[in-house]
């Protein structure tokens, strides 16, 4: 049985497991535990879903409550993916937090699999990486 609860205290090392444990692995900073750290520490919502009581998936996301939620991660252990886990902590974080518009940028294997879940795709997303870039 699949377990879901909200969790900000979220253990770092368990977070960086589970993005290993998924594809998000390859494009998060697992290399620098301090970056992990700060990463669930300054999570507004953190709703995770365990297997026996380990972490199996995660939705780490930032938000007003009230107008938008940046669901920054959401990552799903690859040995439990395509069973709706990702679908279901998605619904948690909305339902989270009703009034809010829930943003989320796909990673490039995930870009079909949201739309057949009932989100939008737009094409208006822009990125600042580096000060330096902005003229």
């Amino acid at each position: 049985m699949i377990t879901y609860k909200i969790e900000n205290n979220l253990s770092p090392t368990e977070f960086r497991d589970v993005l290993i444990k998924s594809t998000l692995g390859e494009r998060r900073p697992i290399d620098d535990m301090d970056r992990i750290i700060d990463m669930v520490k300054n999570a507004d919502l953190i709703i995770t879903a365990r297997h026996n009581n380990q972490l199996i998936g995660v939705s780490r996301a930032v938000t007003d409550v009230v107008y938008c939620t940046y669901l920054s991660d959401l990552a799903v252990d690859k040995a439990y993916q395509k069973q709706g886990i990702g679908k279901e902590l998605i619904r948690l974080t909305k339902q989270e937090t009703p009034k809010a518009t829930l943003i989320l940028l796909a990673a490039p294997d995930a870009v079909n699999y949201y739309p057949h879940i009932g989100m939008t795709q737009i094409d208006v997303c822009f990125l600042l990486k580096d000060l330096n870039d902005l003229k």
